[in-house]
């Protein structure tokens, strides 16, 4: 009998990645193509039907072999049913994609939020492969986040379950707005948004910041850089970047007590100037017994997490 083969699809706003993997969480190939969501909906999920077909030719061995098709979203999900209720940067709008794209490939599909199936693919495949207890966050445009307990996907309830960037940590003096609504969430200071907003003002202000020298665009890479290279009002950015990720951590920690915790993204590319710094603040704020043992580590799947983990949502979700 032929290994069990599971198709994983990262579903994006300009360009759809499509992955094989086998049933131990490697990823043996991939395929690209562009979204063309300007086309509308029916053609975005015409195109993730013609990419997985490319990746995986029908009436082959390997095809016989794939036993579903996971495919991770950015947006408002009914994931029980397998309809995006609505999508932002998408031409989505309660369409049943789970209905459609088993209709179109003849193979069971699953649905699942990006982020968390982000989380799961840094489970099954990487930085948490033989882990049962991991928490995932994200640090990108904004702060993404799933939580695997007992080598599960924890959903929730609506599937709301692991929205890390959205906890209201910020301290009410510091606060500000979030895009969701709220004032003071962790999105609003940790993500690389967040980290450019700080930066922005620290320059508009007039702060003494060799920011304001930044030619074009202002990154949170160039913020990060320039607090390596001792600019102290980016170093100032940066660690409460950090600092509020390490609390929200230990938040985390007495309420799920994962034995690690997993951080991908952009921003992560900071790397240990960044983690030593959220472990401090980790440190602080949870009691001995929910810290003991605990790691805060780099995701090492990069890109290819959301393909993994979509993949992985018929063996550990």
């Amino acid at each position: 009998m032929s290994e069990s083969l599971f198709v994983g699809v990262d579903l994006g706003g300009t360009a759809i990645k499509v992955g094989l993997c086998n049933a131990a969480g490697n990823l043996l190939r991939m395929h690209e193509g562009p979204t063309q969501a300007a086309e509308g909906a029916d053609a975005v999920l015409t195109n993730i039907a013609a990419y997985v077909q490319e990746l995986v030719p029908p009436g082959t061995t390997e095809w016989d072999a794939v036993e579903g098709v996971g495919i991770g979203i950015a947006g408002f999900l009914n994931i029980p049913e397998g309809i995006i209720d609505f999508t932002p940067n998408l031409p989505f709008k309660d369409v049943p994609v789970k209905r459609i794209m088993e209709e179109k490939l003849g193979k069971l599909v699953k649905i699942n939020n990006d982020a968390n199936v982000a989380a799961l693919g840094e489970a099954w495949g990487g930085a948490g492969k033989g882990i049962a207890n991991c928490v995932c966050y994200t640090l990108g445009t904004g702060v993404g986040g799933g939580i695997i307990l007992n080598n599960r996907l924890i959903e929730g309830f609506t599937g709301m379950a692991g929205e890390l960037g959205h906890m209201s940590i910020v301290a009410d003096l510091e606060a500000i707005q979030c895009g969701c609504g709220k004032m003071g969430c962790l999105e609003t200071v940790s993500s690389a948004t967040g980290i450019i907003r700080m930066a922005k003002d620290a320059v508009e202000r007039g702060d003494r910041t060799t920011l304001s020298l930044v030619e074009g665009e202002l990154t949170a890479k160039d913020v990060v850089d320039a607090a390596k290279g001792g600019d102290e009002v980016a170093q100032r950015i940066v660690s409460r970047a950090a600092f509020y990720l390490g609390k929200s951590m230990a938040t985390v920690a007495i309420v799920v007590n994962p034995q690690r915790f997993i951080i991908g993204g952009g921003v992560s590319k900071a790397g240990e100037f960044l983690f030593s710094q959220i472990r401090e603040a980790f440190d602080k704020y949870t009691p001995e017994n929910a810290r003991a043992g605990v790691e805060i580590v780099a995701a090492e799947l990069g890109n290819n997490a959301g393909v993994v983990g979509a993949a992985g949502l018929f063996l550990r979700a």
